[in-house]
Formats: C-alpha cells, sequence, structure tokens
C-alpha cells in the first residue's frame, strides 16, 4: 500500500489545507515511510498472542458500596442558596 499525490491532495482538501506542491511531495514521502515502517510489523509472529485491550492487567479500583445514613435535611439545606418546604429552590428553566 502507498500514498499518492492524488491521495495526499484529497485529505487536505478535506482537511480543508492549502498545501503547496514541496509540501505535498514532502507529506507524500514521510506518509509512506510510516506505512513502509507499519508494514514491519506483519513480519511478527502473533499466531500464539492472545488479544489485549490493555498492556496491563488492569483491576476495577472502585471500592465496594457501603450502605450509610445519609445527611440530615437541615444540614443540607443550610448548603443551599434558597429553600422552600424543606427543599432546595431553584430559578425555574421552563417558561
Amino acid at each position: 500500500m502507498s500514498i499518492t499525490l492524488k491521495d495526499v491532495e484529497h485529505v487536505a482538501n478535506l482537511a480543508r489545507l492549502e498545501l503547496s506542491d514541496a509540501e505535498k511531495a514532502q507529506f507524500t514521502e514521510q506518509l509512506n515511510a510510516i506505512l513502509k515502517y507499519a508494514e514491519k510489523l506483519n513480519e511478527l509472529d502473533t499466531d500464539n498472542v492472545e488479544p489485549t485491550s490493555h498492556v496491563f492487567e488492569l483491576v476495577n479500583v472502585m471500592r465496594d458500596d457501603v450502605q450509610k445514613e445519609s445527611l440530615p435535611i437541615e444540614k443540607v439545606l443550610l448548603n443551599a442558596p434558597d429553600e422552600e418546604d424543606d427543599q432546595i429552590k431553584v430559578p425555574a428553566v421552563i417558561e
């Protein structure tokens, strides 16, 4: 697989980039070098390699849920900008 000048022009157009002829040639060369380097991965024997989603084994670090008593309503309402009938009063958002 290789990148052509036409491919670079197409991607530049999609990205709304104006490239000079020198830049187009440079990007064509650089992208082909990247693809050539990536093709080296095809040389690796991956038949006995198990697919992974992460390099390291991850464990869930969340704590277990523990049921406990909630704050008293009086303490909660101390932080409220306004309250009415033991509830936090907020500005209306529907007209």
